[in-house]
């Protein structure tokens, strides 16, 4: 939603960075949460990727006023989070 609504910015230069990141975020959470749904052994190598590239996208999002980057922000702390919390992962 956050990459889209970037997309109707009026600087769209200034967006990149969090375009891009909302992209690798939205990739990450959603072939974690496939490896973790299937069991697989690989989930924890991909829940430490997923909770860096969620604190990153969380960071770029939190630097711009706009209310779709502000609530974007909070998701990506929230699954970082969660990440952390998963299976004993800390980071």
């Amino acid at each position: 939603m956050c990459a889209d609504a970037c997309l109707d910015e009026q600087d769209i230069q200034m967006m990149v960075q969090c375009i891009r990141l909302d992209r690798d975020c939205a990739k990450i959470c959603y072939t974690t949460a496939s490896f973790v749904a299937s069991h697989s052994q690989h989930a924890e190598h991909l829940i430490r990727e997923c909770q860096e590239i969620c604190r990153a996208c969380a960071e770029e999002c939190a630097k711009h006023d706009a209310d779709h980057c502000q609530q974007c922000a909070q998701a990506c702390r929230e699954c970082a989070e969660a990440c952390g919390s998963f299976s004993g992962v800390q980071g």
